[in-house]
């Protein structure tokens, strides 16, 4: 380097003194640029909160699987920024999701993605919003979410667009009947009265059956079920273990019915895998099939990439996680570039556009919500899912009637 300096000053001596200066001046400037230390992207830390041990588990570290995904091909842009994830394990339990969040904010995260189960997820935003960090999330449907005035509070897949997908795939079957099983959790209890007032509205007989969390011998209300309801359909709202509980049980008491409809965390790859029949010909909510398709590029990259990590097809869970991570990283990397990271600025470019994603437009009115979110409906057909519902979306024929028993 000192050789390239005396070479560049010698070429110019001789020259007006202005002239001289002037030169004298580049040097200096490429030499600095020699000897300067290489510039690294800045680091952007961003929280993780989720039930990764407990009983949503497997939901939990489907999501985090998603997340990671989005960090990872964010950082491989190679732009200004790159992020860096500090994950804490809530057990699905909601103080500890609270006690999660605290500790996240303490050790200096900008912002946190994560979060499942209305019952953790309600407390632990309400807590992020108070400590001043952007909070967005997947896993919390519950409707009274969004309006606690909330400013840093984001949700991309409300109660709403859930509600909607069962009731027209039901409209779909002509069904006449449903009976209703669902849990007394606020946002199980709120989607299970969402759907029976529609229902009922279009003239179906609902009956419902709300059953404890912690309840784990459903044989007396499938009983019920079978005598007492005899509905066409049967409507599971609840999480991953309820569904198994409930299943069994019908499989042993095979009431007669022509449809098996779950929500959430029923209609994924890993419960098809360890599940089998138990699940075969069920339908619930899923945004994607297995093996999963995807036209445009973005999707094409986020399966490649998570094939890529984890050796396996991803599922809507990680799917929805991995859209919310990499609006928040983009809305993270833009108010660093804006200097508005402590001034509202990651909020601000959440709510400033409207989004083009893997789940469809997502744009987050003032309460944080997205009101544009739809749902597909997907039904398990021997180990694939196969999205039967709405028709544009279809990926496969559905078989109805058809029950996993």
């Amino acid at each position: 380097m000192e050789t390239r300096f005396r070479f560049s000053f010698r070429l110019h001596v001789g020259l007006r003194p202005a002239h001289a200066l002037a030169a004298c001046a580049s040097a200096t400037v490429a030499l600095a640029a020699l000897v300067a230390p290489a510039v690294h992207a800045a680091e952007l830390p961003v929280g993780v909160e989720l039930p990764l041990t407990g009983a949503m588990a497997r939901a939990g570290n489907a999501q985090l699987e998603g997340i990671k995904v989005a960090a990872d091909l964010f950082n491989a842009r190679g732009g200004a920024n790159t992020v860096k994830l500090t994950v804490i394990d809530d057990e699905a339990q909601p103080a500890k999701a609270v006690a999660g969040v605290e500790k996240l904010a303490s050790q200096g995260v900008l912002a946190i993605t994560g979060g499942y189960g209305s019952n953790a997820v309600s407390p632990a935003s309400e807590a992020s919003d108070k400590l001043g960090l952007v909070y967005i999330t997947s896993g919390g449907v519950d409707s009274a979410m969004t309006s606690r005035g909330l400013r840093n509070f984001f949700r991309i897949g409300p109660a709403s667009g859930y509600a909607k997908a069962i009731v027209g795939l039901l409209g779909e079957m002509k069904v006449q009947s449903v009976s209703i099983v669902s849990s007394t959790k606020q946002a199980t209890s709120d989607l299970s009265g969402d759907v029976a007032a529609t229902l009922q509205k279009q003239g179906i007989k609902v009956v419902q059956h709300p059953f404890d969390p912690a309840m784990t011998d459903f044989k007396p209300v499938i009983n019920k079920i079978k005598l007492q309801d005899k509905p066409d359909a049967m409507l599971m709202i609840g999480y991953e273990n309820d569904y198994i509980g409930i299943l069994r049980a019908a499989r042993v008491l095979k009431p007669q019915l022509k449809a098996v409809v779950g929500a959430w965390s029923l209609a994924t790859p890993k419960m098809a895998a360890e599940f089998g029949e138990l699940v075969d010909g069920a339908i619930g909510t899923a945004m994607l099939p297995y093996p999963v398709q995807f036209a445009s590029a973005d999707g094409k990259a986020f399966v490649a990439a998570y094939q890529k990590a984890y050796h396996k097809e991803p599922d809507y869970l990680a799917e929805f996680a991995y859209v919310q991570s990499m609006l928040l990283f983009d809305a993270v990397a833009k108010a660093a570039a804006n200097n508005t990271l402590k001034s509202g600025g990651i909020a601000t470019a959440l709510r400033a556009q409207s989004f083009d994603t893997l789940i469809g437009p997502v744009h987050f009115d003032a309460r944080g919500d997205n009101p544009a979110f739809l749902n597909n409906m997907a039904q398990m057909q021997g180990g694939k899912l196969a999205i039967v519902w709405p028709k544009d979306k279809a990926t496969g024929t559905l078989k109805y009637p058809a029950v996993p028993w």
